[in-house]
């Protein structure tokens, strides 16, 4: 190679670098809005994206996916968590991997050391017969089970009935459940909305 192309060569880097340095600092049209960003506190051990999409896995056969609007991860040690604070829909997978029940919760935080994602709010799980709602569900992946304390409303399209109680058990494709405790009667919507 000759040797003044190869210092010409050499000598574009420095200058590549320093014209879009220049370009960055002049296309931004207010020096303060360069300042703050340089100047704020960046907490590295934090995650964040938009339009989420999660695809678990097992032995090549999906097993659910996770979709979300928002998501902030914390990644600290010992620490980590996932956050969902715009909402969250869980699609579980059966045998073909095909989707057989879903989970719907307008939050969602997941504790990654226990695997157990707690959903708060409007919270639904259903499948293509049964649907169930309440202001707080609690999955838990590793055992593969949806619970809650709190009081519940399930509703049967087939058989056309509605049922209330508190605590709830089932397993995560909402073939077999169990209430815990039902309530014959009326119930009060606003306390079935709060969880009480």
């Amino acid at each position: 190679m000759n040797k003044s192309v190869f210092f010409l060569v050499i000598g574009l880097r420095p200058l590549a670098f320093f014209t879009i340095m220049i370009f960055i600092f002049f296309s931004c049209g207010d020096i303060q809005e360069i300042d703050k960003f340089l100047n704020e506190d960046a907490n590295i051990y934090i995650e964040r994206g938009k339009d989420i999409r999660m695809i678990y896995s097992d032995s090549a056969k999906i097993k659910m996916t996770v979709t979300a609007p928002v998501l902030e991860r914390y990644i600290q040690p010992g620490q980590e968590k996932e956050i969902f604070d715009k909402g969250i829909l869980v699609t579980f997978m059966g045998q073909q991997s095909q989707p057989v029940s879903w989970l719907e919760a307008n939050t969602a935080i997941r504790d990654v050391r226990t695997g157990k994602i707690t959903t708060k709010g409007r919270v639904e799980f259903w499948d293509n017969r049964k649907k169930l709602e309440s202001p707080e569900l609690i999955w838990d992946e590793n055992r593969q089970i949806v619970y809650t304390d709190k009081i519940v409303r399930i509703t049967d399209k087939i058989q056309g009935d509605t049922t209330y109680g508190f605590g709830f058990l089932a397993n995560q494709n909402f073939t077999i459940f169990e209430i815990k405790k039902k309530v014959q009667g009326k119930v009060n919507v606003t306390d079935f909305m709060k969880g009480n």
